[in-house]
């Protein structure tokens, strides 16, 4: 199934490290005052425009297309309507190319481009920023005043949205920053410009360099011990299971690290502390791997994973839905990545474990008394936690059957299916 061949590909990761000299010198030239704001929000639209051609080629014309028809909605489209208009076009134009890739794939077993897959995930990030620039406008958290009379005026207010939507250190990867945000950052250069990031970024690249290690010792344990169920352990297959999930997990890591680390170069993400002392550079995060894989409890987990893209399913889906809207959050999450067989098992799952959650954890949150019960308590709820990440992480990456296989033979599955039946009896008020 060429799995390993898969974890092997670091494109995004690489292109994300040629572009930190460009982001640095955006830095520079900001501070120091040689670029005006015009020439800023130009600098990171150009430099957009540029990445993706070099890292999708022709396929970089799937993000051109968005992008124009986003500046058309936007002068013809009343504030009020325009998010149902920009939502239901972007959804349908990703929907189409991520069943042309499940085309090629299960019918005719064609090899896809890797340009195709990196443009159709900069693309899911496209959706991100526009639908987010759309709900600003419809809870007019942003105003746009374009006059037939003055075409100057309309263009320089376009600038600014066209520059968010193709800003380089977000095109590859997130994370997601609101417009209003984007601009105040663009405009506080010349007010107050942030420190000199050259440390923070030395030592989140090390981080990724950390993280990297890790990921590559993983494969090669992996691959060294391939899980037989004729002749292995139950527990050596939770185990194998377990180390794989941990590599894909490490590889978004990985990913949203080196994001971090392109938007801090460019002089994104910092906050001072209204104390003075304290500098944060952590203002522009997907979250990192300490506080999201020692979470507890589902739920908990949910949050903490790609931190800024729970927030905009939060916003979008979740605070709009007046019926079912975990799952309907989770179910629009999976036509978001894809609509993969591994996707419908995965996100469903996944959802009715963080219900189960909310269950079992109100349940059982009085009954340890004792210290070591609690801490028991706490490494049973942790341990839980990871396999059913494991199931979701394995059924969601590999996309096709074969992950539904591997949980299958390694028994893995039995986790989740635990959490579900608990669900079912505490929803009824069985064990009450």
């Amino acid at each position: 199934m060429g799995l390993f061949n898969c974890l092997w590909e670091q494109q995004f990761l690489i292109h994300q490290c040629f572009s930190l000299p460009f982001a640095f010198l955006f830095y520079f030239l900001a501070k120091r005052g040689y670029l005006s704001l015009t020439y800023r929000y130009l600098f990171v639209c150009v430099g957009g425009c540029a990445l993706a051609v070099v890292a999708m080629g022709v396929y970089s014309t799937l993000l051109f297309a968005s992008t124009g028809v986003f500046v058309l909605l936007v002068c013809s489209v009343d504030p009020s309507r325009i998010h149902a208009w920009l939502f239901g076009i972007q959804m349908l134009w990703q929907t189409l190319w991520h069943l042309l890739i499940q085309y090629r794939e299960n019918w005719l077993h064609e090899p896809v481009s890797i340009r195709l897959f990196v443009a159709v995930s900069s693309l899911m990030l496209l959706t991100q920023r526009i639908t987010s620039v759309s709900m600003d406008l419809q809870e007019k958290q942003a105003t746009l005043t374009f006059k037939a009379s003055s075409r100057r005026k309309t263009c320089v207010m376009l600038f600014p949205l066209i520059s968010y939507i193709l800003n380089f250190t977000t095109l590859l990867g997130g994370p997601l920053c609101s417009y209003s945000r984007f601009v105040s950052l663009m405009e506080g250069f010349h007010l107050s410009p942030p420190p000199s990031p050259l440390g923070v970024v030395f030592l989140k690249l090390i981080q990724v360099l950390l993280l990297e290690m890790v990921r590559c010792c993983l494969i090669y344990v992996i691959k060294q011990n391939i899980y037989d169920p004729s002749c292995s352990a139950v527990l050596c297959g939770v185990l194998w299971m377990w180390s794989l999930a941990l590599v894909l997990r490490i590889q978004y890591y990985s990913h949203w690290r080196i994001s971090e680390c392109l938007n801090n170069a460019a002089g994104f993400g910092f906050w001072e502390e209204s104390s003075g002392d304290n500098r944060d550079w952590s203002g522009l995060s997907d979250g990192d791997f300490w506080t999201t894989e020692t979470s507890t409890r589902v739920s908990e987990f949910a949050r903490r994973w790609n931190a800024t893209t729970a927030c905009w399913l939060r916003r979008l889906v979740y605070m709009r839905c007046k019926c079912f809207p975990l799952f309907m959050t989770f179910g629009f999450s999976l036509w978001w990545h894809g609509l993969h067989v591994g996707h419908f098992v995965g996100f469903l799952t996944w959802a009715a474990t963080v219900k189960a959650d909310h269950y079992i954890h109100r349940y059982l949150h009085r009954k340890p008394s004792s210290t070591w019960r609690k801490l028991l308590y706490t490494c049973l709820c942790w341990i839980n936690t990871q396999m059913i990440i494991t199931c979701v992480v394995i059924t969601t990456e590999l996309r096709n059957m074969s992950g539904l296989r591997l949980l299958s033979l390694t028994y893995i599955g039995l986790f989740p299916l635990c959490n579900i039946m608990l669900l079912i009896l505490l929803k009824f008020n069985i064990l009450y």
